[in-house]
């Protein structure tokens, strides 16, 4: 597998999402995000996805360098369509808006429609935490093939459907709960396959709607689901996001007929806390409660208690000195899909090489 380092991934991220014509703010951000995700060790959100964005780009399903609609703009209440927009791009400009509106009045409840994909939510959650804020989110996957069964069900009915919460501390998020409301999320199925492992168990059922370890059938044939989490509550959960983010907030469901894109929509509550309180006495009570929490004695096998958001910290600064490393079929993946819109292997190569060092 190649291991290249942080800026070597985002150059030749960059060169892609230029080439699908994004302007240069735009691609910036895409890359970005996109390296982001995988230095937090969320290689499911990371530049695995960019085939998938070129699909989309060549199927009329992601539009670059969209303009969003302003569906609702009263006070505390946001409504923004981003129209199969850049999903990175798209929604940190929305989370922006309404962060700079909670800054205003205390705080702001977005409802942020049909966006192509958005990736890894806590980079939103960051966003928010930067400016003081508390963030949550409620997001539903829909616009393809139902990914998600419920507890109960031997098949599919809902997406990979994100749930994230956030507050801030003095260098980003004190803590942050960013998941799937599957067990693993669909892109850990497709790095697993890519890898030739199996998942862990009590993550998939097969097609008859029986546990499985083996991700072919799940990746490539599209047969079997993604297994609810902690069964009827994390199931639960994911209904709820469903809901939340297509009835609620106004965007595309499972229930809709896909095109075989990827749409996100999002519920997000935004809170300035210095409305709240003292922020000095708030962070002081978050530090406390992270502090009890892992005051706890370490269970078997475990060498310490972390709290959410604790091991991408971790694996971040692991990553930024040491490489992040890309799966060989990964890798050629993006290869091929960066051939379709007219990137030579020489101009990819030199690409990544001038950015090695």
């Amino acid at each position: 597998m190649p291991t290249l380092p942080p800026h070597a991934l985002k150059a030749v991220t960059h060169l892609i999402a230029r080439r699908m014509g994004s302007e240069e703010t735009e691609a910036a951000q895409v890359a970005d995000h996109l390296v982001r995700a995988n230095l937090a060790g969320h290689d499911s959100h990371g530049v695995g996805m960019l085939p998938t964005y070129v699909r989309l780009l060549h199927a009329g399903l992601l539009v670059p360098n969209q303009t969003a609609e302003t569906v609702l703009d009263a006070g505390a209440l946001l409504v923004i369509d981003a129209r199969r927009g850049y999903g990175q791009r798209m929604a940190a400009d929305a989370v922006r808006r309404a962060i700079s509106r909670s800054k205003e009045i205390g705080a702001c409840v977005l409802a942020f429609r049909n966006s192509s994909h958005i990736g890894r939510i806590g980079t939103y959650a960051e966003l928010a935490a930067a400016e003081g804020c508390a963030f949550t989110a409620f997001v539903n996957v829909a616009d393809h093939h139902d990914v998600q069964a419920t507890y109960q069900a031997a098949e599919p009915r809902l997406g990979t459907n994100p749930f994230c919460a956030a507050v801030p501390g003095p260098d980003g998020p004190a803590v942050m709960l960013d998941m799937a409301t599957t067990t693993i999320a669909a892109g850990k199925a497709r790095v697993a396959y890519n890898k030739g492992v199996p998942v862990a168990d009590g993550c998939l059922i097969d097609a008859s709607g029986n546990p499985t370890n083996d991700p072919t059938g799940f990746i490539r044939d599209h047969t079997g689901a993604l297994r609810a989490f902690g069964t009827h509550k994390g199931s639960g959960l994911a209904v709820m996001c469903e809901i939340m983010a297509s009835a609620v907030a106004g965007g595309q469901g499972a229930f809709h007929q896909a095109k075989g894109g990827v749409l996100n929509s999002m519920l997000a509550t935004i809170i300035d806390l210095s409305k709240l309180g003292d922020p000095d006495k708030i962070a002081a009570d978050i530090q406390a409660v992270k502090s009890h929490v892992k005051s706890a004695r370490p269970g078997p096998g475990f060498d310490e208690v972390l709290t959410p958001g604790e091991p991408e910290k971790r694996t971040t600064a692991k990553r930024t000195e040491q490489g992040i490393e890309v799966d060989d079929t990964t890798w050629r993946d993006i290869r091929a899909a960066a051939e379709t819109l007219g990137i030579t292997a020489a101009e990819f190569d030199q690409t990544v090489g001038a950015n090695r060092a």
